[in-house]
């Protein structure tokens, strides 16, 4: 038995000139952004053949760039990676079939009837810095943002990873977080989640540095040509919060033409089940 005395506890308030002004209560809310994915998304035999198709293309890749939102130039800054714009319907079509699914998912409401895709390679020291895909729509505020990730079996490369940054929300004020999920690039997976979300692609190696190595994805960016009135609930607040945060990426001349070339096609895509390259006469 111990030889302490027990005395009953009192309850004591603690008022607030105990503590100083700058201890008070100022909360920042931090939103993670929404985001789903899929396993298998077009099953062993049409992923393999898009690997094929994607490793015997290496010479019609080029480098991949960055535009910046103020003067809307063109730079490699803060990414090493090589870009193929690309057109397919078969994928297309897969896109269509579970967009529904997907926009219950992540809280979505607008309609999307556009797409614009391209198949990126990252290799040894591949990598992509923090940014939004504001400057791949015509509205970030409604645009979503899909990743397909292909590649040999074993793995040929380490690293490569998505990491999908959390939004803080401060008052009116909206900004990316330091804080952050982070998704693997599984082969035949995909991952979908807003176009205004912060996100970055970490360091890839890729020991061997043959081009059959490399980490591969169809990345597409699926959008609107008008927006959705606001819907009730947390889901809405969220995207909005996303889209206000990515304000400050957003090209100030507004989205054009794609800098990289790529071309934007109606979701679903007619045409041949065929992936297709961008501006090749044959692609119609």
């Amino acid at each position: 038995m111990s030889g302490f005395a027990k005395e009953p506890a009192s309850a004591t308030e603690i008022g607030t000139r105990v503590l100083p002004s700058s201890d008070r209560w100022s909360p920042a809310l931090v939103v993670p952004a929404p985001v789903c994915r899929f396993e298998n998304f077009l099953g062993a035999e049409r992923a393999d053949a898009l690997l094929e198709y994607a490793i015997g293309r290496q010479g019609d890749f080029t480098a991949g760039t960055v535009q910046d939102p103020l003067t809307g130039e063109e730079s490699h800054k803060g990414r090493d990676s090589l870009v193929l714009p690309v057109t397919s319907g078969v994928f297309s079509r897969h896109l269509a079939d579970c967009l529904p699914l997907v926009q219950e998912s992540l809280g979505h409401r607008a309609a999307l009837d556009r797409s614009l895709t391209v198949l990126t390679a990252h290799g040894d020291g591949g990598h992509y810095g923090m940014h939004t895909d504001a400057s791949r729509v015509p509205d970030v505020s409604t645009a979503v943002s899909a990743v397909y990730y292909l590649h040999r079996r074993p793995r040929g490369f380490g690293g490569g990873q998505l990491r999908l940054h959390d939004t803080v929300v401060d008052g009116h004020r909206a900004r990316p977080a330091q804080t952050y999920r982070t998704i693997e690039p599984e082969h035949d997976t995909i991952v979908f989640f807003p176009a205004a979300a912060f996100h970055e692609v970490v360091p890839s190696s890729c020991p061997s540095r043959r081009f059959a190595d490399h980490r591969f994805t169809l990345t597409t960016w699926l959008s609107g040509r008008e927006s959705a009135p606001d819907p009730p609930g947390a889901g809405a607040r969220i995207w909005r919060w996303l889209a206000g945060a990515a304000e400050g990426t957003r090209p100030l001349h507004g989205v054009a033409a794609d800098h990289e070339n790529g071309r934007s096609a109606p979701l679903p895509s007619a045409g041949p089940a065929t992936l297709r390259v961008a501006g090749d006469p044959a692609s119609g």
